[in-house]
């Protein structure tokens, strides 16, 4: 496969309004940089985030406003939801995520999470029948378990629009695999 541009690509970032994971956080970013790709991180009130370990981060706005400022299309090219301790109060319970999420998907995007944050996916409805990364949480596996998902002890899964990381140390794992289902690698 050709490589792509990736001077047009934007990958969107949703990260809990406090206590998302740093690691994933500075690993995702990492790797989106190397690549030239532009990435807008936006959080349920657009407010100063702190993560676990106290980075603190200005989010690019607030999640209600996805595709208002920064998104020249009518789509970003992945939308990647990232996890830490905080998923479970500002993730799990968003209203607006699972129609992001759901929008993306069905034209043809790519969507992620990690960590605790799969259960993004999972309301979404888009983790029914498919193998699940996901952290060793009973509340997280329960409810992926409800829905159909088959949690599965692997690092990362993933089909050709649906990337689940479980572990906190995944970011880099999931951001490779989303350049390369994007074409970027």
């Amino acid at each position: 496969m050709a490589m792509k541009d990736s001077g047009s690509a934007i990958i969107l970032l949703v990260i809990p309004q406090n206590r998302f994971c740093d690691q994933q956080l500075l690993e995702l970013k990492t790797i989106f940089d190397e690549a030239s790709l532009k990435t807008i991180t936006l959080s349920k009130s657009g407010n100063e985030a702190v993560g676990e370990s106290k980075t603190k981060i200005l989010p690019d706005g607030i999640l209600v406003d996805w595709d208002k400022r920064h998104l020249p299309n009518k789509h970003y090219d992945a939308v990647v939801v990232l996890g830490g301790k905080g998923a479970k109060n500002s993730i799990w319970n968003d209203p607006i995520l699972p129609q992001i999420l759901t929008d993306h998907y069905r034209a043809g995007k790519i969507v992620g999470a990690l960590g605790l944050s799969v259960i993004s996916l999972a309301r979404a409805g888009l983790l029914t029948r498919q193998e699940v990364s996901a952290p060793n949480d009973k509340s997280c596996i329960r409810e992926l378990e409800d829905v159909g998902a088959f949690v599965v002890e692997e690092a990362l899964t993933f089909s050709s629009q649906v990337v689940t990381a479980g572990e906190d140390s995944s970011g880099k794992l999931l951001g490779r695999k989303v350049l390369e289902l994007l074409g970027f690698t």
